[in-house]
């Protein structure tokens, strides 16, 4: 599942399954089990069924077509995980005016 912050409130921004490399998605499963967390960190409701919590500390490079009217990513696709920046560093990006 994808988030970014609003503020101090962490959103829900939809789930990726799709471009994960062999070495990424044989360990992801026991990276997140170490962050298993009995609550939801999305401040957002999430609707999806079978939900597996973790705490929001790692941050993914995600790379998708557009937002939809609902709030979340329309086709991401994982490019992979990051080191070089903190969850609390992911908020969501506006496009900028252009100026002619």
């Amino acid at each position: 599942m994808l988030g970014y912050y609003e503020g101090d409130r962490l959103r829900y921004a939809g789930k990726v399954g799709t471009s994960f490399d062999r070495r990424t998605l044989l360990g992801m499963p026991a990276r997140l089990d170490e962050l298993s967390t009995p609550e939801r960190p999305f401040a957002d409701r999430v609707r999806e069924v079978r939900s597996h919590w973790v705490e929001p500390v790692l941050v993914a490079q995600i790379a998708f077509t557009e937002w939809t009217r609902d709030g979340v990513l329309r086709h991401p696709r994982f490019l992979g995980l990051r080191d070089d920046m903190t969850a609390r560093d992911v908020v969501r990006e506006r496009p900028s005016a252009l100026t002619a």
